[in-house]
Formats: C-alpha cells, structure tokens, sequence
C-alpha cells in the first residue's frame, strides 16, 4: 500500500507541477466564471467553486507534503553518504537534520569560524607564495 501511495503521490506532484495543468485550471475557472450568469449567479453556483477548490487545496497539501519528506530524507542520505565517505568530515553534520534550532546555530558559527580560519589562511599562503614567485620583469629576463 506504502508504495502505491508513494507512486500516486509523486505522479500528482509532478503533475500538479506542469504548466498545462495550470492553463487546465485557469480554463476551469474562466469556465465556472462565464457560466454565472446563466446559474445567475446563485449561491450553489458559488458553492461548486469554493467546495471543488477547497477539497483539491486540502488533499494536495498532503500530497505535496508526502513528496518532500521523501525528497528531503533522499537527499539527506545522500548527502550523508558524501560526508560519511569524505576523510576530514565531521561526523555531527551527517545528523544535523536532527539537531534543534540552538545547535544548528553553535554549529553554523562553528562552520563560520572555520571558513574565516581558511580564508586567513588562504590569504597568507597567497602572499608568501607572491614574495617567492618570480616578477614578469624577471620572467622576460
């Protein structure tokens, strides 16, 4: 049953994702909106819309909630797998999806400092590296 549901909730996703299935909606509407006047306008009339749009909003949050768990855990894993298979990866990343808001911020300055500790370094390696390599004048010599 598992894997209907998955199958049927990723084919609406995509679906619903298409540009003609839009255009189908707009026509659905234009449709609904020209034949007011010969219903004239009356609250069943109304209600045809706002019970059909309401029921279609209220299952496709599920449906496009489901798709994106599915698509986060898949591409968590396979992130996970990337750190997992790197030499000098910190191992509390791989299960930083679990971490709460207070750790994912000690976590983000830690990353932060890192990255200022490696543009540093960088910088300083570019400089030695500019006082031993030789200048153009020399070059053309």
């Amino acid at each position: 049953m598992a894997k209907k549901f998955t199958h049927f909730a990723n084919a609406v996703a995509s679906l619903a994702g298409q540009y003609y299935t839009f255009i189908a909606a707009v026509m659905l509407v234009v449709v609904w909106a020209i034949s007011g006047p010969f219903f004239g306008f009356s609250e069943v009339w109304q209600l045809v819309i706002n019970t059909g749009t309401t029921i279609i909003t209220f299952l496709m949050v599920f449906l496009i909630q489901n798709t994106q768990n599915r698509d986060s855990k898949a591409i968590h894993l396979k992130l996970d797998e990337l750190l997992r298979a790197g030499a000098n990866t910190d191992d509390v990343i791989i299960s930083a999806e679990d971490a709460t808001d207070a750790e994912l911020d000690e976590l983000k300055a830690k990353y932060d400092a890192l990255c200022r500790q490696q543009d540093i370094l960088q910088a300083t390696i570019e400089k030695k590296s500019a006082a031993f390599a030789p200048s153009q004048t020399e070059r053309a010599a």
